[in-house]
């Protein structure tokens, strides 16, 4: 590791293969905890490159313990978190809306590492049990339609970054990993990313892939559509911008989207949004992710998705998929 972070610290790059040792080196316990630390820390301070974010992703996904649902066809609705922005758990919250709507989705979730409360802080706290067990999760896909797959039971190869993330407490390149490393190998994704940069990253990464994705980023910042401004969109087939009108709603501010001050708010919020009581502005940036996610299985248009998830949010179909994964949880 010392040639590694000497390298690093002269500004050269690593190559792919370089990148996947060291991140089997890491989880192989082979580095100590300070040598992690500023492994991370470069890249706080320069990009990270496509060569090295690949050799990453393909360390994590030959690490990771794999869950088979091939049988459907899942999508995962994921952000990189990292945008600072303190939302509500709008991809978490649109996973369900989905999965009420008919799609079938595969949510990887993390605890919030630079947020207040990430995906897997809300289903823990609102009683989902978290489990790599294949029977388990499908079941979960065939009752409810929807599988929650908690990151650290799928990546045990991680057990030796995620307490040095949590003490740094900052956005780190293994934010820009996890929409990647799905262990169930999801046929789609929608992934949002903090910038511009990372959107063209994943585009590249996924063009050589078998994965139908579609790659969002709101140009103030967002990792999802937040509704607030335009939405930049990258799918295997066009690029372009998305708008408010797009989905037949209005352009939004950024205070009618935050979230909770803690975990408990968070999940009160969560529950409140499902159960159809939230507001308006919240109802719409949910069901305009949601959307994306029935549009990119579907092929339809953003509003079409749109109409779709607002009609499962509104009915109840959303609540009675988070209540059937809570009852399977018992």
């Amino acid at each position: 590791m010392k040639n590694i972070l000497n390298r690093l610290i002269n500004h050269e790059t690593l190559s792919k293969d370089e990148a996947k040792d060291v991140l089997v080196n890491i989880s192989n316990g082979s580095y100590n905890s300070s040598q992690i630390a500023s492994f991370l820390t470069v890249y706080m301070m320069r990009s990270v490159t496509i060569d090295e974010l690949a050799g990453f992703r393909e360390a994590l996904l030959e690490l990771c313990i794999r869950v088979d649902l091939s049988g459907y066809n899942t999508i995962d609705l994921c952000g990189t978190g990292g945008d600072g922005k303190d939302t509500f758990n709008i991809s978490t919250l649109a996973s369900f809306v989905a999965a009420g709507a008919g799609i079938k989705v595969a949510k990887h979730g993390n605890y919030g590492v630079s947020s207040i409360s990430g995906s897997s802080n809300v289903m823990e706290k609102l009683g989902i049990k978290f489990s790599n067990d294949n029977d388990f999760l499908e079941k979960s896909m065939d009752k409810a339609g929807i599988a929650i797959l908690h990151a650290p039971l799928f990546h045990p190869a991680m057990k030796n970054v995620g307490p040095i993330r949590k003490e740094l407490a900052v956005k780190t390149f293994f934010n820009m990993l996890g929409p990647m490393v799905n262990p169930s190998f999801p046929q789609n994704q929608l992934v949002g990313v903090f910038n511009l940069e990372l959107a063209r990253m994943y585009a590249y990464l996924y063009q050589d892939t078998t994965t139908n994705y579609t790659i969002l980023h709101s140009l103030d910042g967002y990792d999802e559509v937040s509704l607030t401004c335009p939405t930049r969109i990258i799918t295997p087939k066009m690029e372009g911008m998305l708008n408010p009108e797009n989905f037949g709603v209005k352009l939004l501010k950024q205070n009618e989207i935050e979230g909770g001050t803690t975990i408990e708010e968070s999940a009160q919020l969560f529950t409140t949004i499902i159960s159809g009581k939230g507001t308006e502005a919240q109802n719409s940036v949910v069901c305009a992710n949601a959307g994306m996610a029935i549009a990119t299985v579907n092929g339809c248009s953003p509003i079409e998705g749109f109409e779709l998830a607002h009609e499962s949010l509104l009915s109840g179909k959303g609540l009675k998929t988070l209540q059937i994964v809570q009852a399977l949880s018992k």
